[in-house]
């Protein structure tokens, strides 16, 4: 009887003969060395459906999921749309990506999920933040121990959690004991490397969750392959008022001041002169790298990237943004404010500016976790980030988020305001976008709000 097993992120199957009529139809390729068939893991569900269409029958080694012992001890009524997603995911035999806004209770979804299919299960997440709330989801809901890989801790137990990096990493050994897996915030998975935590991986179940799946470099089409179509959408519009706080947003245009006005077309001369002599189209998907490539090979380019550098300060930071700051801090004391910038500097100078607490990539995580307590307590009313809480954490408690820099990225825009809409009775929230005009910024604020919530 021929025989399907798991070797590091691949399935081989032995016994079967070279002209075999199921390979056709499946990834399987003959490997001379090893003499045995193989293909990547992601395959294992089609190779399998091909082996039964043609009757036969093997002794299935690869497979080492289970299916969870116990069910759920905790059930919470899933809102209609939410019973529609795994509805829509089940009907497409539990693989493929599920898009609902931020607040709408993904996480509630992936729980369903598991429960419907009942095989052990990974979830895959950004961060370790969001590994700890999954972590404690997971706990509260199936009352049994949960396994973490990630964060010096590599736990493996049938409902395991762990982040993107460690998936990609030790998928090759942990590939076949999940039947499900679930990747939490999914436009991260198709870069190159994150990538293989699901090429690695048997697992004939899969469900990816985001807010906005599609990425500027166009490998979101990879998602149909990695984790199944997009079965079910719901967008912020479509959610608002009735699931989601309803909200606003207010784009709020500043000037430079006549001496930052006049440093800024300085600066933005010398580097748009750079630019223009070596032919650089700055458009272009290979642009910047460009850019930065010519700039560090002469005296003239490494002046052009410290120009370019400047002006993109002299626009995330100008007086009048932090004076009409000021102005929203005062206007909002009683309301809980979170406050975005494009990089750490003008984070920390908005920190040290008005005495509010800063939350980097740098920031600790217990430092980060008791920012975010006495948040949520009122001992703070306001907190800065520069991008560490554009998605996953949860911060139910803001009702208002200020927009002082960030790129032109239409998810990162979604995810900022997705931040503050998590419903609560009588909360309407509100975002402001605060753009400093006749710079690079109106250009990128008008690429940003390109999606139906801002519309």
């Amino acid at each position: 009887m021929p025989s399907l097993s798991f070797n590091a992120g691949t399935i081989e199957l032995r016994g079967a003969a070279e002209d075999a009529a199921f390979v056709r139809d499946t990834a399987l390729a003959w490997d001379a060395r090893a003499a045995c068939f193989r293909a990547p893991a992601i395959a294992y569900a089609d190779v399998i459906r091909a082996l039964r269409a043609d009757g036969v029958a093997i002794d299935d080694e690869a497979r080492r999921y289970t299916e969870l012992e116990r069910r759920a001890i905790v059930h919470r009524e899933p809102r209609p749309f939410q019973a529609e997603a795994v509805e829509a995911w089940r009907r497409a035999r539990g693989r493929g990506v599920v898009v609902l806004p931020t607040g709408a209770g993904k996480t509630h979804v992936a729980v369903m999920a598991i429960e419907d299919r009942r095989r052990s299960a990974l979830i895959v997440a950004p961060t370790l933040d969001l590994v700890r709330q999954w972590y404690d989801v997971l706990a509260a809901t199936f009352g049994v121990a949960i396994g973490v890989v990630g964060g010096g801790e590599h736990d493996v137990q049938p409902l395991t959690v762990t982040t993107y990096d460690s998936a990609y990493l030790h998928m090759e050994h942990l590939g076949s004991r999940f039947g499900l897996v679930v990747f939490d915030e999914c436009h991260h998975l198709p870069s190159p490397t994150y990538a293989l935590a699901a090429r690695l991986a048997i697992a004939p179940f899969r469900l990816g969750l985001t807010a906005t799946p599609e990425r500027t470099d166009g490998l979101d089409a990879a998602l149909a392959a990695l984790v199944g179509p997009t079965v079910y959408r719901r967008d912020i519009g479509e959610l608002a008022g009735e699931y989601l706080a309803e909200y606003d947003t207010e784009r709020v245009e500043v000037e430079l001041s006549p001496e930052e006005r006049e440093e800024h077309d300085a600066e933005r001369q010398i580097y748009r002169d750079f630019v223009g002599m070596n032919g650089i189209v700055m458009s272009s998907p290979r642009g910047f790298g460009e850019f930065i490539m010519r700039a560090s090979r002469s005296a003239d380019g490494r002046r052009a990237m410290k120009a370019y550098r400047r002006q993109r300060e002299l626009a995330f930071a100008a007086t009048a943004k932090l004076a009409y700051l000021e102005h929203l801090f005062s206007v909002h004391r009683h309301d809980r404010a979170l406050v975005f910038t494009q990089d750490n500097a003008t984070a920390h100078l908005v920190s040290r500016t008005f005495l509010v607490p800063v939350i980097t990539h740098q920031t600790k995580v217990t430092e980060r976790s008791a920012i975010l307590s006495a948040f949520a307590a009122g001992t703070y009313g306001a907190i800065v980030t520069s991008k560490v809480l554009n998605e996953g954490v949860d911060v139910p408690d803001a009702n208002v988020a200020v927009v002082l820099s960030g790129s032109g990225s239409v998810r990162e825009h979604v995810q900022r305001l997705g931040r503050i809409l998590r419903q609560r009775e009588g909360k309407r929230a509100l975002l402001y976008e605060i753009v400093t005009a006749r710079t690079t910024e109106t250009f990128t604020s008008d690429r940003r709000r390109e999606h139906d919530a801002y519309r």
